[in-house]
């Protein structure tokens, strides 16, 4: 339902909160290993959330089968919303070329739009 576009300085990571939803009927987060800390662990669980959050192995500590295999297993999740920022990309919004946040919100909002229309076309398509 909303989305937030920042400067490139800005880590993904740093937008979770943000995108927390709490009218959201799931309180399962799903995300990439970068989004995972100790800190970031506690907090979602202290605000009601299951994280889904890959886990990443270290140096000299890679990651056990049982960790490869729950990764896995979050990965055949969230592959589903990867193929929406690839479709994005094959849209030319792989590269927003503006000046100023004001109107790279409108290019990637437009582009969201764009996307929701075609899948929605596909869904309908489908369906029938």
């Amino acid at each position: 339902r909303h989305f937030e576009v920042t400067d490139a300085s800005v880590h993904d990571s740093q937008m979770i909160d943000f995108l927390l939803d709490e009218h959201n009927t799931s309180a399962d987060v799903w995300a990439d290993s970068a989004y995972r800390s100790r800190e970031r662990e506690q907090q979602l669980a202290r605000e009601g959330y299951r994280s889904r959050i890959h886990t990443r192995g270290r140096k000299n500590r890679p990651l056990n089968a049982r960790q490869q295999k729950a990764n896995h297993k979050r990965s055949q999740v969230r592959a589903r919303v990867e193929h929406v920022f690839a479709s994005q990309a094959a849209m030319g919004g792989q590269l927003v070329r503006t000046i100023g946040l004001a109107r790279a919100r409108l290019k990637i909002g437009l582009n969201n739009i764009v996307y929701n229309l075609r899948r929605w076309t596909y869904l309908q398509g489908v369906a029938a």
